[in-house]
């Protein structure tokens, strides 16, 4: 005898998510003070959460020519810590230590990457170990190193330097052309969360694709680690990042 069950559904966010949500307006579109100032009130977790921004695009990522990507420096970084790790041989292992790499090797680090390392945030490549990334590609996926993302670079001691200090920021359109980027912690004054705004946003404006036909800022959110979206209006916010 088959027993019938009906399908329950389940709540996905917490009571306390939940508490925060209902003081959000999703029908009003805010400035980018408004928005900042809104999530800051929802931050109220136990630990210092991050400021992140999803920008929606109105293009079609499986398009190689509307794949927005790209590299921006955030004035006051993003407050994390990231772990750096060095391709590297020479002078330039060196100077890579010197700026501050966690890691840092040559056949020896390919060698541990292949047999599973991957005790790191970001992996970097001076130009003559470009031809040795093929070794690891598979095993790093999308932290492999590469001109375009400026991770593959004879300028090895400020990208290392840029890295640490959390300022330089990758970004680039997901399956569903979403662009995540952190833009700071909750703890960073207004000021400095602006700025960062304006250097990110902006990037991604400037970044628009040819191509890329119709609206391209379809809706644009922020919101603290652990709490709900804010909207912001993106005519508005367009104009704020120049």
């Amino acid at each position: 005898m088959n027993i019938l069950r009906k399908n329950v559904k389940k709540n996905l966010h917490s009571p306390r998510f939940v508490a925060l949500a209902s003081t959000v307006d999703k029908d009003i579109l805010l400035t980018v003070e408004e928005a900042l100032a809104q999530v800051k009130k929802t931050a109220s977790a136990k630990f210092v959460e991050s400021v992140d921004m999803a920008i929606v695009l109105g293009v079609d990522p499986r398009k190689s020519d509307q794949n927005v990507r790209g590299l921006t420096q955030l004035p006051h970084g993003t407050g994390k810590k990231r772990t750096v790790a060095v391709l590297a041989k020479g002078d330039a292992a060196a100077e890579a230590e010197k700026a501050g790499a966690d890691i840092v090797g040559a056949d020896d680090l390919i060698a541990k990457i292949q047999g599973g390392f991957k005790d790191f945030d970001v992996i970097l490549a001076t130009e003559d170990m470009a031809p040795q990334i093929g070794k690891i590609g598979r095993a790093l996926g999308p932290k492999t190193p590469n001109k375009r993302n400026g991770t593959v670079t004879n300028n090895i001691a400020t990208a290392v330097k840029e890295i640490k200090a959390a300022t330089r920021v990758e970004y680039r359109t997901d399956k569903a052309g979403v662009v995540h980027m952190c833009l700071g912690k909750v703890n960073f004054t207004d000021e400095q969360l602006i700025e960062n705004f304006k250097a990110g946003f902006g990037a991604v404006l400037r970044a628009k694709p040819a191509s890329s036909k119709g609206k391209y800022i379809k809706s644009l959110t922020l919101s603290a680690t652990m709490g709900p979206g804010i909207a912001l209006d993106t005519t508005i916010a367009s104009k704020f990042a120049g």
